[in-house]
């Protein structure tokens, strides 16, 4: 698996690679965006010169670092036990890490959020082994973001094309039915049809920040029904003594993370039968990265009863888990969304994904975004019956998305006082 002096390696663990080998790859721009986050406005993408394929440095992504990634390794959450077998590939440029694609050897697919099971069965009806697959995403997390790490100073779209054309490589010596590379950028995925990768959409709902300085100047944005609305859920979410907290850094003790954990363990266990992250896992993260990490905790009595778990992109807070012992009308929505939007305005960030699905998500401000999915299928039959269905599958994403960001609460003309 070589191109000229580009050498490609699958390593079985991200202990492996270097921390400052991989976040030099995943996170190439995260001490500018940083200044640009603190200082000069929102941090964005930073379009490099030559770039004809559009993969600018991305904005930094907590989700692809070493530490996040490390962590699910550690804990125990993400390796061969749990189906989730490391096939990191790392492209080297005369010896040196210039590329890195996070990747897993899967033998299900629980804990991906883009769904082909249905693909499976139907493969394997026929008389095909699915299993194993080859998943380039970030583990049980639902969240967009850069899937083909480049480190800056390097020809970045030779090393990207590299990466591409090594994952179906890696396909093969995997002997993988398939490639797929969820969330991934807009560009990777145009990039990534271009070697053969059927191009899949789907759709979340974010909240975007129009230069807000509060909360009410969001508020004012919005028809006089849902702001009404809004306000009364979030006064009915603290009626009962509520009080809410933000923690983050050295603010995040062990007993927040046993708190929380009993949180995700309630919730998670009701929805998916088996949580997939382990109480080490929030350790970990807490050592490692706890400046990126927002928990969202309500308190009553004098003590914990629910929480939620963000993490803070240079740009993005993202929304990830939430769960609660004691339910009370409405606290959901204050902690998981109404809270995310107050804090992404007090620093100055543009956007909040507040993870999957949801339409429910709309009425509070969290419109419609597509996101994209990008697979490669070895098997000629199967490929083409899964290309015709992503035809008519992105044409009814397309559609529901338009009809959807019309049920939006925001004002729709200037004539209605706010």
């Amino acid at each position: 698996m070589a191109s000229s002096d580009i050498t490609l390696e699958a390593v079985p663990s991200i202990g492996e690679v270097s921390p400052e080998d991989w976040d030099a790859c995943a996170s190439p721009g995260k001490a500018l965006n940083e200044r640009a986050c603190n200082g000069a406005g929102p941090g964005t993408s930073s379009v490099l010169p030559g770039d004809s394929l559009g993969l600018s440095r991305p904005a930094y992504n907590p989700f692809v670092s070493h530490a996040f990634l490390s962590a699910a390794e550690k804990s125990g959450s993400a390796t061969i036990r749990t189906g989730w077998a490391p096939r990191h590939l790392v492209a080297k440029l005369d010896g040196r890490v210039a590329g890195i694609v996070p990747c897993y050897l899967k033998s299900h697919s629980q804990g991906e959020y883009v769904f082909d099971r249905g693909w499976a069965d139907a493969y394997e009806r026929a008389g095909g082994r699915y299993y194993p697959k080859l998943q380039v995403s970030i583990p049980f997390t639902p969240a967009t973001g850069p899937r083909l790490l480049v480190r800056d100073g390097v020809d970045r779209e030779r090393i990207t094309e590299a990466l591409a054309s090594g994952l179906i490589a890696l396909c093969g010596v995997s002997k993988a039915s398939s490639v797929h590379v969820t969330f991934a950028r807009e560009s990777e995925w145009k990039l990534l049809a271009e070697h053969g990768f059927l191009q899949r959409t789907d759709q979340q709902f974010h909240w975007h920040n129009e230069g807000f300085a509060s909360f009410d100047d969001f508020l004012a944005t919005l028809n006089s029904r849902h702001r009404k609305s809004i306000k009364r859920e979030r006064r009915d979410a603290l009626a009962s003594g509520i009080t809410i907290h933000w923690l983050t850094g050295k603010d995040i003790n062990e007993d927040a993370w046993d708190a929380f954990f009993t949180f995700y363990m309630e919730t998670g266990s009701r929805k998916w039968g088996r949580p997939y992250l382990t109480r080490e896992f929030f350790s970990l993260i807490g050592e490692t990265m706890s400046e990126d990490v927002l928990l969202v905790m309500a308190r009553r009595n004098n003590r914990w009863i629910a929480g939620a778990i963000n993490f803070i992109g240079s740009d993005t807070l993202f929304g990830r888990n939430w769960g609660a012992i004691e339910h009370h009308p409405f606290l959901h929505f204050e902690v998981c969304y109404y809270q995310a939007i107050d804090f992404a305005i007090k620093r100055g960030l543009t956007h909040v994904e507040a993870g999957a699905q949801g339409e429910h998500k709309i009425a509070r401000g969290y419109l419609p975004r597509t996101t994209h999915s990008a697979h490669f299928i070895a098997d000629p039959g199967l490929r083409r019956a899964i290309d015709d269905y992503l035809k008519r599958e992105r044409a009814y994403v397309a559609e529901a998305g338009r009809e959807l960001a019309e049920l939006g609460p925001f004002r729709k003309g200037a004539d209605e006082a706010p």
